[in-house]
């Protein structure tokens, strides 16, 4: 196509801390790309069309999904990822579709039931290299993708791939692998992932967990961030219902907390002359950070998520069972690893038995996981 250099439209729009397509270190298969979607535009469609962003849709963020339709999933919470990402990057002047790539494939690595299952998995799997859903991630998007011909996996460019390695929450402590390690800190676009993945867990948690009851608005008083933004609502919307005073109080708290992280990063960014996306990658400190002030409120809300919702006695019961499933699911593929489906038994001396049963457990839906562990453990269930 003639008259159109993606590129060079792109290059315009993008701050020089930003990362260009054109500066890209490329894809680990050669390929033609695209006369007028950027390497980071494929990226970013060639995870929403996998199936592993498809079966985020039924694996446990909080609540498992058989317990109501209005609860997050991880595929929820990654596309509010996606958008609060989008919006960063917008205002900061960084490339938007590398953010949104590794917003769309950061979760992608998780097994059924949440947390719960990423450290079961990673218990099981202690003598034979360990589990975590970032490392998984990658391997997802490298190896156990198979949609083109020539090569396993998705092919995605080098950037993406690093902020998916990279990616850190206070759920994630990823350590990078040795093709990722020339830089202390990767893009700004992938940091600014990091930060609008805490965002949206935050506020989604005290959304589901005033809706599943777990907490209450009495619970909430004590949480500053909660309770300053909480207050202005009522007085603006004298008349509104709980639901509605809610759902405000949670877009003015996103809000802030965006808002706070986008003058902290362009301050930074303007005080040390921050001009090039190699100087972002040499910072001892990542560049997306809250303000102190902003910090704290945000580590006091936290604080009390972990303790009143993530450690709340029907999160726990849930929590316990699915670590049985996890596990006994795991023994009895180990016994006979010919339960799993052929094409995945096909694979077991090239990988090796403990991570073959590691890949499928892990992408179980929680509804494929507790189907299958009833067929396995039912008598009187179907196989």
């Amino acid at each position: 196509m003639k008259g159109i250099d993606i590129n060079e439209i792109e290059a315009k729009r993008i701050a020089p801390y930003g990362v260009k397509s054109k500066d890209s270190r490329g894809r680990r298969h050669r390929e033609k790309e695209h006369p007028f979607r950027s390497l980071f535009q494929r990226d970013r469609d060639r995870i929403i069309h996998c199936n592993a962003f498809r079966r985020l849709e039924y694996k446990t963020q909080v609540f498992v999904y058989h317990e109501g339709d209005h609860y997050r999933t991880r595929l929820t919470h990654t596309i509010e990822v996606a958008q609060i990402s989008r919006t960063i990057a917008r205002a900061c002047g960084l490339n938007e579709d590398l953010a949104e790539a590794i917003a769309l494939a950061h979760d992608l690595g998780h097994p059924p039931f949440g947390h719960t299952g990423e450290n079961v998995l990673n218990q099981l799997m202690k003598d034979h290299g360990g589990f975590e859903h970032n490392r998984q991630s990658l391997r997802i998007v490298d190896e156990l993708e198979k949609r083109y011909p020539g090569f396993r996996g998705l092919n995605l460019t080098w950037e993406v791939r690093e902020g998916i390695i990279k990616h850190r929450s206070e759920h994630d402590h990823p350590e990078a692998l040795k093709e990722f390690a020339i830089y202390k800190r990767p893009s700004l676009e992938a940091q600014i992932v990091d930060l609008a993945d805490e965002i949206a867990y935050n506020n989604h948690d005290i959304d589901d967990g005033l809706s599943s009851q777990m907490i209450s608005l009495k619970d909430l008083e004590g949480v500053e961030l909660w309770q300053e933004n909480y207050e202005k609502v009522k007085r603006e919307f004298k008349d509104a219902d709980l639901k509605i005073l809610k759902y405000q109080t949670i877009i003015r708290i996103i809000n802030a907390q965006v808002t706070d992280l986008v003058e902290n990063i362009l301050e930074t960014i303007e005080k040390e002359k921050i001009d090039s996306p190699e100087k972002v990658r040499q910072r001892e400190e990542p560049i997306a950070r809250f303000s102190l002030q902003m910090e704290q409120k945000n580590t006091e809300l936290k604080r009390f998520l972990r303790k009143n919702l993530y450690n709340h006695y029907r999160v726990l019961r849930m929590a316990d069972k699915a670590e049985r499933i996890l596990r006994q699911l795991f023994e009895i593929y180990l016994k006979k690893p010919e339960l799993m489906p052929p094409h995945f038994v096909a694979e077991i001396e090239r990988v090796g038995k403990e991570r073959l049963i590691c890949d499928y457990i892990a992408g179980m839906t929680d509804r494929f996981a507790l189907t299958e562990y009833k067929k396995l453990t039912d008598p009187f269930e179907r196989v």
